[in-house]
């Protein structure tokens, strides 16, 4: 008995003391980051080129026809929107048409690709293929359906691009669940916003940026053709951390915006959000295997759990629960700070559920090394060595 409360005791308190670290890094890089934010702010956006917004869609949620419509209302001297879908009768392009008939000022082309060719296992990417042949400007903002922005969105990202040694710049982004959502839409829109945002700060100032995220970019046509084309992107789950990492590689500038933009979280029941959220987790495993290892260390919530349940066995029942608050207080700053800086109104309410998410956090992560196959609109997958993606069954 003494060896197995030995072995707790030291789990606990490595697992504290790194996820402490940390949480003081996380702090540093959000006031790194919020610096930033505040200087660029007040810089004018006097970079105007012409713009296409491409848009790949597949289907329809809640919310998504006001996420369109920030898109047709954006403050830019001239942009055009481009959708695209696999068929004219897919529903998110529908409403796409709908939304853009009530702004005919804007420019606005709605087009389709048909299905995937064999092989190419990202339909995003293939969209996104099929939207770059019809632009007609060499400057591009991506974005998701999911996304909903301000109406100076469009001209805080290009500035990025302002530098012709700039090829990708892409920004961190508000996770919000719509009113009335469950829990679990909660605590999935507070991990992309708190989880996520950390790692994305720590590694920006431990060793630059050298990744996307995939939401929304600022990109050129040419970054795509460096790269291998759509044709090299479409054969990865994760094309954005490809994009970016191969960029950066080649010695293209990939930047983090200091842009924030929300994402919109759907309703979901806790096995369906666990299900999507896995599958990211695992795709991040296979994108970068040793980074996703080490961040079973950053994670404070089990540990201070290990640390309760070696103060009761040991009969340290007061010492245990000091431990496990000493933990909750530890995920309470890293939300605070992180959720402050990303000038989030409402801040404390995720402060307060997200040592529950940093848990859900790691049981996902140690999901993640549970199998390689996965399940996305029908079909079941298999991610390969460093995020490939294999044919469906």
């Amino acid at each position: 008995m003494q060896v197995f409360l030995h072995i707790l005791f030291w789990v606990a308190a490595v697992g504290s003391v790194t996820s402490s670290i940390y949480c003081c890094m996380v702090i540093v890089a959000a006031a790194r980051f919020g610096l930033r934010r505040r200087r660029e702010q007040n810089v004018p956006s006097d970079f105007l080129p012409p713009v296409s917004v491409l848009k790949p869609l597949h289907g329809t949620e809640p919310g998504m026809e006001r996420n369109f419509e920030t898109f047709f209302e954006q403050q830019y001297p001239e942009f055009e929107l481009l959708f695209c879908a696999r068929h004219e009768t897919d529903e998110g392009l529908m409403l796409a048409r709908e939304v853009g008939a009530r702004y005919p000022e804007v420019d606005a082309k709605f087009v389709t690709c048909g299905e995937p060719r064999p092989k190419f296992h990202n339909a995003k990417v293939y969209s996104l293929a099929k939207l770059d042949s019809v632009a007609k400007n060499d400057n591009y903002i991506t974005s998701d359906a999911d996304v909903r922005v301000a109406p100076d969105y469009l001209a805080r990202m290009v500035q990025n691009l302002k530098d012709p040694h700039v090829g990708l710049a892409s920004c961190v982004y508000l996770g919000t669940a719509h009113e009335g959502a469950g829990l679990a839409s909660k605590l999935d829109a507070v991990g992309k916003s708190v989880e996520m945002t950390s790692g994305v700060l720590v590694a920006d100032m431990i060793e630059g940026t050298k990744f996307a995220l995939g939401a929304t970019m600022a990109t050129r046509r040419k970054s795509f053709q460096d790269v291998g084309g759509f044709d090299v992107l479409g054969q990865f789950y994760a094309d954005d951390f490809v994009l970016g990492n191969r960029l950066a590689a080649q010695g293209t500038g990939v930047l983090l915006a200091t842009h924030v933009i929300r994402l919109m979280v759907q309703d979901s029941p806790f096995w369906l959000s666990f299900k999507n959220q896995l599958r990211w987790m695992q795709s991040t495993r296979r994108s970068r295997p040793w980074g996703h290892l080490g961040t079973g260390l950053t994670f404070a919530i089990p540990f201070g759990l290990i640390g309760l349940l070696w103060g009761v066995l040991s009969g340290n029942v007061l010492l245990g629960l000091l431990w496990l608050s000493a933990m909750i207080v530890n995920r309470w700053l890293q939300a605070g700070a992180i959720l402050i800086v990303m000038g989030d109104e409402g801040w404390w309410r995720g402060t307060v559920i997200y040592p529950l998410r940093d848990f859900l956090g790691w049981l996902l992560w140690v999901g993640s090394y549970g199998g390689d196959n996965f399940y996305y609109r029908g079909k079941v997958y298999k991610m390969k060595e460093g995020g490939r993606v294999e044919s469906p069954d």
